[in-house]
């Protein structure tokens, strides 16, 4: 199974969910999915946390290629990090959406031939902001596994085509803001 693979690999990490689904060869994902490793710490081999992640990412995996990849970018210029490890593992009709904290400006990209949709994104969970924009509520999850409520979101995604301009990467280069996290916490 690919995610296994993706396991294996240690390009998993920060692991909320990982199992079937009730879809025969389907499978799902959340957590970080690495885009650059960390550096290597020790003579074992083992490595430092690593140095960029789609944060928070909701994946799911039919027959051996990835459905649907949904997540947070820190930077736009992230994406290619992840076209370089996870293209040739994407299925001809896969789902990507990223919510990226240094775009200003929604758009749909062409990267290396695939269409991803980049929204700009403040922080928040990534679940709960994929799920307002696709208009689900708690109610759409009822009832299901873990993995189930991650077809959901596919299923809901599927749907899901706002209106944006369609421009390369470059283009969307030129959206870039500086992005200021919020202080929270206690004062």
């Amino acid at each position: 199974m690919l995610l296994n693979d993706y396991e294996a690999k240690s390009l998993l990490c920060n692991l909320s969910v990982l199992g079937a689904t009730s879809t025969p060869e389907t499978f799902a994902y959340r957590g970080d999915l690495v885009l650059e490793e960390g550096d290597v710490a020790d003579s074992a081999g083992r490595r430092h946390p690593p140095k960029a992640v789609v944060k928070q990412a909701i994946l799911l995996s039919r027959a051996d290629k990835l459905a649907m990849v949904a997540g947070a970018l820190m930077e736009l210029s992230d994406l290619p990090m992840f076209s370089g490890h996870y293209q040739a593992d994407l299925a001809a009709d896969a789902l990507l959406v990223f919510y990226v904290e240094n775009l200003g400006k929604a758009l749909k990209v062409n990267l290396d031939g695939v269409i991803i949709t980049l929204l700009p994104h403040d922080g928040g969970a990534v679940w709960n902001t994929l799920m307002d924009d696709l208009k689900l509520d708690k109610d759409d999850f009822k009832g299901r596994s873990t993995e189930d409520k991650v077809t959901v979101m596919y299923q809901a995604l599927a749907g899901f085509s706002p209106r944006l301009d369609a421009v390369s990467y470059e283009a969307a280069l030129a959206h870039v803001v500086t992005h200021q996290r919020e202080a929270r916490g206690a004062i």
